[in-house]
This record gives structure tokens, C-alpha cells and sequence, in this order.
């Protein structure tokens, strides 16, 4: 998670100044017509200013100073509401130049034909090249680790500062740009060109300039635009018809009324609570590759996680030798140890790692010269055959029983029962077979994530159904899925299972979300309303997904969720605030255009407001004001609290509703005892 002082940094004095220069920017006609709301607003401004500098034309003279003022306070409207999104749209740049910070021009080791080695600038490289990097050096490029092993250094991107284990193979063979090898070396293919990298693609999405609208936003967005619809036609109408009975509205009042009447509140903070949204899941390091996909999260009914690095680990390592049959502890032991001697897989070197912690001595038997079987998942089994024709096998337990059957062999009368147990407990039993013979099991074991439990529970408490997909056989996903404290749990999964689950229950009406590392949940990641995958899986994950978490830590969902329906409940709490809001507004300023000449219209003058002008005036003042003081509302975002949505109509109609409309009532009665000294 991003630091507090990194979040200070967001909203210097500098950020404020550029937002102040964006808002004047954004006046651009063509930009503002993207918010219809404030597009009319400026509409009104200019007619007004048109009317303040040539009054003879308007035959407005005698109201110049009126017409100047509901100008200035029109324009302050217009560049309130320009802040607000230049503000919220700046703490996403602000973000960007930290990242910028990260993609430097570093030298790269690129690989040549004949072997040698040819030092270029990063940019240089393109897709399909192969690059070195080695202890201390910076890893140039995104790509996938083809050879070799080392410790990689991604708290430049991550802002974790554990190193990671990188390797070939597997889902953790993926490097970004910009991180640093802290041990050992890797050889790497280019995976993109020039300026599409990892860090270039978060640069872009993290600026905000792009991001989508989500639906709930467009429904949203057409509301606002019917009501100001209707309010300007009921507003141009109604000029003709007060002169048909005897009053003469002025175009300023009329412009008044229109912007007191039209949902300027929320249409200026609109842009603002969706580019806040994103950008507070960014403070958590999580990635979003669009407002929509940080709203959907706010209505997620079902999380699909895969077990393996997402719940657990991932990383599968030999805890124990298990006898099978008539065999020693010794000879299973040797046997596992020269099955492993090549086997470049974390399985594999786990087995010789687990031989020298426990001192276990074993005669290689001429296994460096033998000739390696790998692992394919046709097979499911690895091996070596050794000089002296005898063949050596590891891999599942059905597979290794099934190849010594075929060698005539018999299987040991506990095999079945012992590999039960150790996947029982959530364990992985590889057997182990010389010829004809099965000597034992490897016990390997996953663990789950510290806090899971806990996490998942919240989720629960949330109304989210949580299922863990993994490829791991009935008993060993039962057994982990016990532990971490997920609701279900799907075993021997394929991505096509995966998949299936998701869309069963969006058919269902639910929206789903999924976590991922590997490239086996791409699919899925890209079938859910709400992909995440994790930044230390595949890039064909990352791809795939709608957000990536930097931090790789799948519990961060709740975070995620929470923002959603933060940034859903800020909109309905402020779109709740600002229709009050008109109400009381009203009150001030449809009295004031009447009350001369329809006296019985002064009974609708609650406020005991000074007179007409220092009416419209103040309310139009309390209109400009109120944007910048829900500013920090709408970048903030109002606190969630998981609550039922009867209880929340309840708190937003009290909170928000009878807020806004008591606060108009007391603004504009301090601002009209200020006006109407002078109007």
C-alpha cells in the first residue's frame, strides 16, 4: 500500500496549481460538452458576458452590475467544477510521474548469434530478443524468463520489498522493466516493443484521461441530461408566458433560475467521485484498467480464486519421504534424489534441497550421465534412465502406478491409502518407481496465505460467496479449501471449468470476480466482470485481467470491493445532497422572481431573504461554493459500511438528503445578510 507522505505528495501546492491551470483549460467547449450539465452552465455564462459587455444591444444597461455579478459567479460554477476533475485527474498524474520515475534508460545485455553479448539501450530492444541480466543489474524490458533462476528486486513497482524468485517455467517466469536482479541471473525474451511496456501501459491507464464511463455513471449522466432538458425548455417557456401576464423576466434572472433548477452539484462532481475511485484503488496498488471495472466491484456476488499463488504459495516443496510397501526410508530417499538430479523444476530442486538440509547421503549411480525423461503433461511423470538400463520415474500417483502396471510390476498394498493421507491433509503425493517397483511417496506441500481465513470471512460478512478453483485432486482441495475458509471449491479444474462456474453464475444474475496468476486463468480472468490478477503471474494473465495488483496479495479484493462500493455510494449520497439541494434553492430564488409583482408570492419567502436581487445573487453564490466544499467529499469518498440497501436509503435520505436541504437554507441566509447590504 502506498505511504501516507506519498499520498501527501498527491495534493501539494503544485498539484493544486496545475489543477487550477487544467481547470482553465478544460473551458474548451469541446471538452465541456462531454458534461452536458456544466456545458449549459457555461452556455449561460456566455450569454450573460455577451449582455455585460455590449448592454446597449441586450437593452441591459440598467442591470450591468447584476448581469457582471451573476457572470463572475457563473464562471466561479464552471471552473469549481473544472477543479474538482482537474484535482482528482491530477492525483492520477501525480501517481504517473512516480512511475515514470521507475522507467529509466537502462543498458541492456542483448544475446547475438554466435553466443557473444551486445550492449544496447533499452529502448532498443524489440519483441522476440533475448537479454541477460545479472546480479545488481536492472532488468530492461518486460518478458519471460527463459534460463536460469534469480531473486528479483520489484519494490520499485510493487512497493514490496521482499525479493521475488523468477525462473523459467511455471507462473512465475514473468519480469517487468524496471526492477533489479538481487542474485544470481536470468536470460529473457522481449516480450514488447518500445513504449508498450508494463510500466508505459500503467502510465497511460493511471493518467485517467481515458477512462471509461460505467454504467451506473451513464444512467447517471442521462438523468442529469434529461432534467436539464427539461428545465431549459420549462425555463425558455416561461419568459413569454410571465410576459403574457404582465411580469418581465430579465435574461439574467431567467439564466439564474436555469442554474439553480439543473443538477449543477452533481453534474460538476460527477467526473471527480469516478477518477477518484480509480485512483484510490490505485493507492492500494492495485491497478484498474477502467472505472468500470472499480464500479462492478462494488456489486460483486461471487469471488473465484485459484488455489495455486493466489490462496497458497504456489510453491510446492518436498517435507517428507513416505515408505510404501517393503522399501527403507534410505532407499526412498537415493531413488527420490536421482529422479530429481535434473529436474529443473521448484519440485524437483525441492527434493535435493530437502536431501541437504537433512544431511541425507545417496550414490548418484552414474545419474549425471543418464538420459533425463521430462515432465509433460501427457505423461505426468519425469525421470532418469540410468547406464545401467535401470529406469527411474516420479510423478502422480495414478501415472507412476500406471507405467510400472505396464512394466508387469505390482503396487505396494498401501500406496493408495498413504497417498489418501497426504492428500488429505493437503499435501501432494508424488510416487516414486525403479522398473518394476514403487518404493514411496514425496509428500509435497503448498501453504496457505497467512490471514486468508480471516479475509474470507469479511468477504462472507460482505454478501460475497468465495470458490476456489485449483487442478489439485477432491481431497487435497478439500482440505485446503478447509483451511483457507472458502464457502466451495471446485477440484481438477481445467480453464474451461473455470470459465463454466463464471458464466453459471452471471446467468444467475450475479456479477463475478476473479483472482489469477497463471496463464490457465486467463480465460477465465477475461469472462469475469471483475478480473485481478496478480502482478507476479504470467503476462497472459495480466493481459487478460481488468486490474492487476501490484502486490500480488489476492486478499486485496476486499479493498477493492470496498472502493467500489464507496465510489457507488459517494455518487448516490452526492447525487442525493444535490437534488435536496435545488429544493431549497427554489425556495429563494422563484419567490424573488415574482414577489414584486405577485405579492402573495412573499408567503413562499421562508428565508425572509433581503430582496429579488440579493436572492437570485446568494443563491447562485451558494450554488458556485457548494461544489468546492464537497470536493474533498468526492475525492475522500463516503466511509462504507456494509448495511442492507433499505438501511442505506434510510441513511442517505437522512444524512444526505435532509443535509441538503438544510444547508442551502442557512448558506443562503448568511450570504443574502452579506449581498443585500450591497445589491
Amino acid at each position: 500500500m502506498m505511504t501516507n507522505n506519498r499520498q501527501k505528495r498527491m495534493l501539494t501546492a503544485d498539484a493544486v496549481q496545475r489543477a487550477l491551470k487544467e481547470s482553465l483549460l478544460k473551458l474548451n467547449p469541446v471538452t465541456m460538452l462531454k458534461n452536458p450539465v456544466m456545458f449549459v452552465v457555461e452556455v449561460c455564462t456566455v450569454i450573460v458576458l455577451l449582455m455585460t459587455v455590449f448592454p446597449d444591444f441586450f437593452h441591459s444597461r440598467e442591470r450591468i452590475g447584476f448581469n457582471l455579478t451573476v457572470f463572475l459567479i457563473l464562471l466561479v460554477t464552471v471552473l469549481f467544477a473544472n477543479f474538482a476533475e482537474a484535482l482528482a485527474e491530477g492525483r492520477g498524474k501525480a501517481q504517473a510521474d512516480s512511475l515514470k520515475k521507475t522507467k529509466q534508460e537502462v543498458m541492456a545485455n542483448k544475446l547475438v548469434e554466435g553466443g557473444g553479448i551486445n550492449v544496447i539501450r533499452s529502448t532498443e530492444l524489440h519483441r522476440g530478443d533475448l537479454v541477460i541480466a545479472s546480479q545488481g543489474e536492472m532488468i530492461p524490458c518486460d518478458g519471460e524468463v527463459v534460463e536460469g533462476v534469480a531473486s528479483v528486486d520489484e519494490s520499485a513497482i510493487t512497493g514490496e520489498s521482499a525479493p521475488v524468485i523468477k525462473e523459467a517455467g511455471g507462473d512465475f517466469s514473468s519480469v517487468t522493466g524496471g526492477t533489479r536482479v538481487v542474485s544470481d541471473w536470468i536470460k529473457i525474451r522481449v516480450i514488447s516493443e518500445p513504449g508498450e511496456s508494463f510500466i508505459d501501459r500503467m502510465i497511460s491507464l493511471v493518467e485517467g484521461a481515458k477512462r471509461q464511463k460505467t454504467p451506473n455513471e451513464i444512467a447517471l449522466g442521462t438523468l442529469l441530461t434529461s432534467l436539464t432538458l427539461i428545465f431549459l425548455i420549462v425555463v425558455v417557456t416561461l419568459g413569454p408566458i410571465a410576459r403574457f401576464v404582465g411580469i418581465e423576466l430579465e435574461v439574467p434572472v431567467l439564466i439564474a433560475l436555469l442554474v439553480c433548477l439543473i443538477p449543477t452539484t452533481i453534474g460538476g462532481l460527477l467526473s471527480a467521485i469516478g477518477i477518484a475511485g480509480m485512483d484510490r484503488v490505485a493507492q492500494y496498488n492495485v491497478l484498474a484498467m477502467s472505472g468500470k471495472a472499480v464500479e462492478a466491484a462494488g456489486d460483486i456476488n461471487t469471488m473465484i480464486l485459484d488455489k495455486t499463488g493466489t490462496i497458497t504459495f504456489g510453491n510446492r516443496m518436498a517435507s517428507e519421504f513416505v515408505t510404501a510397501g517393503s522399501a527403507s526410508s534410505s532407499e526412498l530417499a537415493g531413488w527420490a534424489a536421482i529422479s530429481s538430479l535434473k529436474d529443473e523444476t521448484p519440485e524437483g530442486r525441492s527434493v535435493i534441497d530437502y536431501m541437504k538440509r537433512n544431511g541425507l547421503p545417496f550414490d548418484t549411480l552414474g545419474a549425471e550421465t543418464g538420459g533425463f525423461i521430462p515432465f509433460r503433461a501427457e505423461t505426468r511423470m519425469s525421470g532418469i534412465d540410468l547406464p545401467d538400463g535401470r529406469q527411474v520415474r516420479k510423478g502422480a500417483v495414478d501415472a507412476v502406478r500406471k507405467w510400472v502396471l505396464l512394466q508387469g510390476g505390482t503396487i505396494p498394498d498401501d500406496l493408495a491409502a498413504k497417498a489418501d493421507s497426504i492428500a488429505s491433509a493437503g499435501g501432494t503425493p508424488l510416487a516414486v518407481a525403479v522398473d518394476q517397483h514403487i518404493v514411496g511417496l514425496i509428500y509435497l506441500k503448498d501453504t496457505v496465505k497467512p490471514g486468508m481465513s480471516e479475509r474470507f470471512e469479511q468477504l462472507r460478512r460482505m454478501g460475497i460467496k468465495t470458490i476456489m478453483c485449483t487442478g489439485d485432486n477432491q481431497l487435497t482441495a478439500a482440505t485446503i479449501a478447509r483451511e483457507a475458509g472458502v464457502d466451495g471449491f471446485i477440484a481438477e479444474s481445467t480453464p474451461e471449468d473455470k470459465i463454466e462456474v463464471i458464466r453459471r453464475e452471471q446467468a444467475e444474475g450475479k456479477l463475478v470476480a476473479m483472482t489469477g496468476d497463471g496463464t490457465n486463468d486467463a480465460p477465465a480472468l477475461a469472462q469475469a466482470d471483475v478480473g485481478i490478477a496478480m502482478n507476479s503471474g504470467t503476462t497472459a494473465a495480466k493481459e487478460a485481467a481488468n486490474m492487476v495488483d501490484l502486490d500480488s496479495d489476492p486478499s486485496k479484493i476486499i479493498e477493492v470491493v470496498a472502493i467500489g462500493k464507496q465510489l457507488l455510494m459517494t455518487r448516490g449520497a452526492l447525487t442525493t445532497f444535490s437534488i435536496a439541494n435545488d429544493i431549497a434553492k427554489y425556495f429563494a430564488i422563484i419567490p424573488a422572481m415574482f414577489m414584486i409583482v405577485i405579492p402573495q408570492m412573499n408567503a413562499l419567502n421562508v428565508m425572509k431573504l433581503g430582496s429579488p436581487y440579493s436572492a437570485i445573487l446568494s443563491a447562485l453564490i451558494f450554488n458556485a461554493v457548494i461544489i468546492p466544499m464537497l470536493i474533498p467529499l468526492a475525492m475522500k469518498g463516503v466511509a462504507y459500511r456494509p448495511m442492507s440497501g433499505s438501511r442505506l436509503l434510510a441513511r442517505n435520505l437522512l444524512v444526505y438528503g435532509l443535509g441538503g436541504m438544510i444547508a442551502p437554507f442557512i448558506g443562503i441566509k448568511l450570504i443574502d445578510l452579506v449581498v443585500h447590504i450591497w445589491v
